[in-house]
Parts: C-alpha cells; sequence; structure tokens
C-alpha cells in the first residue's frame, strides 16, 4: 500500500489527501462508484429499484444473524444473508402468480422486522445503528483488498450478462425465444446487487443504500438516448456524486454516505431540467 500513498501524494497534492483515512475513503470510493453506475442502468431499466431497497433489509438480519451465531466477522454472515435473500425473492417471483410488488413487500418487510428483532435481542441494538447511517471514513486495507476482488467478479460477470441482461429489460419474451434463462439470468444479476449491497452497506447506511443503485442510472436516462451513454453517463455520475461528497462531508463534517446521496439527487433534478435540451 505504501507504493499507492505515495503514488496518490503526488497526484492528489490536497490537504484532505495527507491523511490515511481519507484515502483508504477515496480508493473505495474509486472502487465501488463504476459498480454502482453500471449496476444501476439495469435496476432502473427493469423497474429494480423496490428490489434493490429489500436488499438492504435483507442485509440488516445478516448482520444480526452473523452476530449471534459468534461469526468471526458479521461481513460473512452478511454477505451470505444477502446473497440467500436476493435469490428466495428471485425464485418465488418466478414461481408465484402473485404480484412482483406484493412478493418484495413480504420479504422486506419480514426482513426488516427480523432484523429489528434479533438486534434488539438484550439490548444490543446501539452497537449496530452505525450500519443505518454508515462509515465511509471507516475503511480499512484489508476492506480494499476485498473491494478489489469484488470490482473484478463484478465486471467479468457483467461483460457475460450484459447482452442477456439488456434483451430482457427490452422484452422477456423475445429473450424466451432466444433461449435466454430468465430465471438464471435474474438470478445471478440478483446476487450481484446482493454483494454490492452487503459490502457496501457499513459504509454508505441502510437508509440510503438503495439510493446509490438508481440515482446514477436515473439522471443518465434523461439525458441519454442510446445504450452506450446512458452506461458512460450513469457510471459519470456515481463517480462525481462519489468524490464530491467525499470531500465536501470531510470539510463540512458530515455524514459521507448521505452527501453523496444528496449530490447524485442533485444531479438526477439537473439532468431533469435539462432533458429538454438533450432529447429533442
Amino acid at each position: 500500500m505504501e507504493s499507492v500513498y505515495s503514488m496518490m501524494d503526488i497526484l492528489l497534492p490536497f490537504q484532505w489527501a495527507s491523511h490515511t483515512f481519507m484515502k483508504h475513503a477515496f480508493l473505495a470510493v474509486l472502487l465501488v462508484t463504476p459498480l454502482f453506475g453500471i449496476l444501476s442502468t439495469m435496476v432502473v431499466s427493469n423497474r429494480m429499484a423496490f428490489f434493490s431497497d429489500s436488499l438492504g433489509h435483507g442485509a440488516f438480519t445478516g448482520i444480526a444473524i452473523g452476530v449471534l451465531l459468534g461469526v468471526f466477522s458479521p461481513m460473512i454472515s452478511l454477505v451470505g444473508f444477502s446473497v440467500l435473500f436476493a435469490l428466495l425473492i428471485t425464485y418465488i417471483k418466478n414461481k408465484s402468480r402473485a404480484s412482483t410488488d406484493t412478493i418484495i413487500g413480504v420479504f422486506s418487510s419480514t426482513a426488516i422486522a427480523l432484523g429489528l428483532m434479533l438486534m434488539s435481542y438484550g439490548g444490543s441494538f446501539n452497537k449496530f445503528s452505525s450500519y443505518l447511517i454508515g462509515d465511509l471514513l471507516s475503511i480499512a486495507p484489508e476492506d480494499l483488498a476485498a473491494l478489489a476482488v469484488v470490482f473484478v467478479i463484478v465486471l467479468l460477470a457483467w461483460a457475460l450478462l450484459f447482452n442477456r441482461l439488456l434483451v430482457l429489460s427490452i422484452n422477456s419474451s423475445f429473450a424466451r425465444s432466444r433461449g435466454i434463462s430468465a430465471f438464471w439470468v435474474e438470478s445471478i444479476f440478483a446476487a450481484l446487487l446482493a454483494v454490492i449491497v452487503a459490502i457496501s452497506i457499513q459504509w454508505v447506511g441502510i437508509l440510503i443504500i438503495n439510493s446509490l443503485l438508481v440515482l446514477p442510472a436515473a439522471g443518465a436516462r434523461n439525458v441519454t438516448n442510446d445504450v452506450k451513454h446512458y452506461h458512460l453517463v450513469s457510471v459519470l455520475i456515481a463517480m462525481v456524486s462519489g468524490f464530491s461528497g467525499l470531500i465536501l462531508a470531510y470539510y463540512f463534517n458530515m455524514a459521507a454516505g448521505a452527501t453523496i446521496v444528496v449530490i447524485a439527487a442533485g444531479i438526477f433534478f439537473l439532468t431533469l431540467f435539462l432533458k429538454p435540451y438533450f432529447l429533442k
């Protein structure tokens, strides 16, 4: 890491970059915001905003289960339960005749209630309250290593899934006629979302994690009319929001995750205003 720190000192000659914790946070934003940007395009295109919100609720329960079971790191149970939760929703959604929003609503409300119940057991809720808001400045070097691994895995999986997801987002019947298994493609994509939510939730916070899976693509959709620019602008919005939010949070002593989301929301409203000028 020392070589990385030295390079950052050269490339970022700013006062805030002299702190090790800010270097860690900067690298984390560099790794995770592009993932939010590209994944959010399919969340928005496939109308999965409610689904991605439910993943945060499932992650809440995963944390509680890990602590109660005495797992070495709550992150293990957090990721495991989040992936299982996402796959279970996808499975029942494809097998049940109930509407998608009803199924997700049932799972989401059950997960958050179960998580609150388990976390309040023995009056220990206060020590988990940080997960509600998140703390981007608490990232450790080992967290960055895990983020780097996830970054590579998600990009590889995205390269393999992108065309199938794109066809599914346009017309599911046509996708099935082309031999695309909606269930398996949706399951893999749901698992990817669950992993990103699980590893990011301790820094961004349960209350606002879904915003980062919706706002970048929602803003990009306002000012683009082709797939290539849609993805590029979504990633750009996510990264600009991430870096500017981190720096503003440092100087004004605010919650970094919330600041990032507010900036992303501001960009969304700006693109909404500019929409008539871009899409003529």
